[in-house]
């Protein structure tokens, strides 16, 4: 298979092959913690929705899905400090196993927030798996269950994360070198 073309200014920094890996392990940690329970994934569009396709067809649990999306970050790459829900779920999360699915925890305030609200909505079990961590930005702590990669303050792109809505049809996760982070 023919790997995508790179931009200039764009460095790796996890192949597709490890997040493959690693994605594959991190089922396994979740159905070990839910012993043949099902789960409902809550994917926090768009980022995560490359982790979640992975995700979804590594684990071997009873899965339903929806999708929720929210605003947090301005025009640049900088949080507004301002979160939002921008579409909510589809259907109640009351008494189900909740996992939610973001690509990446960057300052806390997103995560922190939706937790709040969908804890508010009576989930049977709330947890939170992230593909990427960046601890050096984080401003409000949030508990993550399930964490992919730590990674280095650099701002990043690819497997779903996006600048400008480029790049995220790269299948590794990549350094954008042009953008502050």
């Amino acid at each position: 298979m023919a790997r995508a073309k790179t931009d200039r200014g764009v460095k790796v920094l996890l192949r597709g092959s490890q997040i493959r890996r690693r994605v594959r392990e991190l089922a396994r940690e979740m159905e070990r913690d839910y012993k043949g329970e099902a789960v409902h994934l809550i994917c926090i569009l768009k980022g995560a929705c490359v982790f979640l396709a992975d995700l979804l067809r590594e684990l071997k649990l009873p899965v339903s899905v929806d999708f929720i999306a929210v605003s947090s970050y301005g025009k640049g790459s900088l949080p507004s400090g301002e979160v939002r829900i921008t579409k909510d779920l589809d259907h109640s999360v009351e008494g189900l196993n909740v996992i939610i699915v973001e690509d990446i925890l960057d300052t806390g305030l997103t995560l922190n927030y939706l937790y709040r609200i969908l804890e508010s909505r009576k989930p049977r079990s709330l947890r939170i798996a992230t593909l990427l961590d960046k601890p050096a930005r984080r401003v409000k702590e949030v508990k993550v269950d399930y964490v992919g990669f730590q990674i280095p303050d650099k701002f990043v792109v690819g497997y779903g994360l996006d600048y400008g809505e480029r790049y995220r049809n790269l299948p590794d996760v990549c350094v954008l070198s042009s953008v502050e982070s």
